[in-house]
């Protein structure tokens, strides 16, 4: 299982798994587990949208869609038949997201698109303006949400690092080496940068090998949230790598 170790609302997103979540979500209301759900709406969002919208749906039907996805996830009971164990957070969310699509009318019924009014503000906008310049590509909507999915989580290891080397006032320190730690490249030497940093260079080589570790560690995290037994995680981040790297 993923990592149990949490903080505040300020720090890590939930205290256990993505799983936990969603099936806590219908259980005692607290401003946590809201806080938390929202979040991971907020996070997905753009993986979501992109895939509706491959599925050949106008910029509006999309935004409407989307909507009313989010809709149902933050309904309380919306997800009461989740079945965490079976298949992987990224394939059941996907799956949900087809089987919403296909039962869009009876949803739409079902819950009035909560009676007119957003229950999540999504930034649409955004998300189709990222959808206007994506690459012209033949991938289908599947590999594209995939992909999505891939670069939301990345961006979330990002977040949690730079969150923690402000608070240790070390955030020129990453920006300096973020290339390195996450492409395993970089413009710039180490030289280079020990002279910006008025350090050594092999200090900088021994920053950069752990922020290489501190990253590799929180990316594992990251995915054992979406998964529910320690040897998926291997599994899930050779399959990460592969579709970015595709």
């Amino acid at each position: 299982m993923g990592s149990t170790q949490g903080t505040s609302s300020k720090g890590q997103w939930f205290t256990t798994t993505h799983w936990s979540v969603v099936l806590g979500a219908g259980s005692a209301d607290t401003s946590e587990r809201a806080s938390a759900l929202e979040r991971l709406c907020r996070t997905y969002h753009y993986p979501v949208y992109s895939y509706i919208r491959g599925r050949g749906n106008s910029p509006h039907d999309t935004e409407d869609l989307t909507q009313g996805f989010f809709a149902l996830l933050l309904k309380r009971d919306g997800f009461s038949g989740v079945m965490p164990g079976r298949v992987k957070f990224r394939s059941w969310l996907l799956t949900c997201v087809k089987n919403f699509l296909n039962d869009e009318h009876a949803r739409q019924q079902a819950l009035k698109r909560g009676g007119g009014q957003a229950l999540l503000s999504l930034d649409a906008e955004e998300a189709e303006y990222r959808y206007a310049i994506e690459p012209q590509h033949t991938e289908t909507p599947e590999r594209l949400f995939a992909r999505r999915w891939a670069e939301a989580l990345l961006k979330r290891v990002l977040d949690r690092l730079e969150q923690e080397f402000r608070a240790q006032g070390k955030g020129e320190l990453l920006e300096q080496l973020r290339g390195l730690v996450v492409e395993g490249v970089s413009s710039r030497t180490h030289a280079e940068i020990a002279r910006e940093l008025s350090t050594t260079e092999d200090a900088v080589k021994k920053a950069a090998q752990r922020l290489r570790h501190k990253y590799q560690k929180i990316l594992r995290e990251e995915i054992g949230r979406t998964v529910t037994t320690n040897t998926e995680v291997e599994e899930e981040l050779r399959y990460l790598w592969s579709v970015l790297s595709s």
